[in-house]
């Protein structure tokens, strides 16, 4: 594949170390969330029953939220900004491992419960008034299956175009609005994937299945565009002139493409595996037609 891959050393920049931690209005958001939920866990009292699903909820969440500050304010952010392997890994961790730790941690009632009582009955009455009649019915048409799927995989794809990329490494707020998106639009896709109450997944195990395969065909169509590619397809990597690790421009963008192949197919693939083997076990426990009596003559 091009350049023979070195391995992965990363001699760190001047100026970047474990203390090169960033707080950016993305990474700010993330620690506010995880401030509300903490803060509503506080003034919520449960039974003891459910004390042990309760404490796995909050641990799916606040390691959520963890996964989304390493990916923003960590070093890795440090990092992205001259390795294109490091800026993939961002995009990894921001569609396939925070999103669906967020959805099995079921945060939405709890989250909803921080508001202010009379923000909260507001908010109820326009609702159940009609008052917000079109943006329910848009809410409602991209929460459906399909529309998700597509939106889904259209901002994984649309985002790695080359002009928009680029073009998101020369804006922090066009950056940070490629991120938001890849992460809202990660929460929709694994909403349709996992149960999370209130919030209903309407597709039967099958269609999950597809709905990961589908999923995945995308993300591995996009790793083997930039592996395969002849040359190293983002201006700005392109043109670095040194790398951590003294890498390419193109064998940087290879391993980048095996970061999405790889590591940004295990989560499917772990779900994937979970729905075959729910399906298999529903079926061989289907009930069979009692074997007919012979009948006396």
């Amino acid at each position: 594949m091009g350049d023979a891959v070195p391995a992965l050393a990363v001699a760190a920049p001047v100026g970047i170390g474990p203390w090169s931690w960033s707080l950016d209005p993305p990474a700010a958001l993330a620690l506010a969330i995880g401030f509300l939920y903490w803060l509503s866990n506080r003034r919520t009292v449960g039974p003891a029953r459910t004390r042990a699903e309760r404490r796995r909820r909050h641990l799916y969440f606040y390691a959520g939220i963890a996964v989304v500050l390493i990916a923003l304010a960590s070093p890795l952010d440090a990092y992205s900004e001259r390795l294109f392997w490091a800026h993939m890994t961002q995009h990894v961790l921001l569609i396939v491992l925070a999103p669906p730790l967020i959805v099995l941690a079921r945060p939405w009632v709890r989250l909803w419960r921080v508001l202010p009582l009379p923000a909260r009955q507001t908010l109820g009455r326009s609702l159940a008034r009609g008052h917000l009649s079109g943006l329910r019915r848009l809410g409602a048409f991209l929460g459906a299956p399909l529309p998700t799927f597509v939106l889904f995989c259209g901002v994984v794809l649309i985002w790695h175009i080359p002009a928009l990329f680029d073009a998101t490494l020369e804006s922090e707020s066009l950056h940070a609005l490629e991120h938001t998106l890849f992460f809202v639009t990660a929460l929709m896709f694994w909403k349709q994937v996992i149960d999370s109450p209130p919030l209903h997944a309407p597709l039967s195990d099958m269609w999950r299945m597809a709905y990961l395969v589908g999923a995945m065909v995308v993300m591995w169509l996009l790793a083997i565009v930039l592996a395969l590619a002849p040359r190293a397809l983002y201006a700005p990597y392109a043109h670095e002139a040194t790398r951590p690790g003294g890498l390419s421009a193109l064998t940087d963008q290879q391993i980048a493409a095996g970061v999405m192949w790889v590591p940004g197919s295990i989560t499917l693939v772990l779900a994937l595996f979970y729905y075959v083997n729910r399906w298999l076990n529903a079926a061989d426990e289907s009930p069979r037609p009692l074997p007919r009596l012979a009948s006396d003559h």
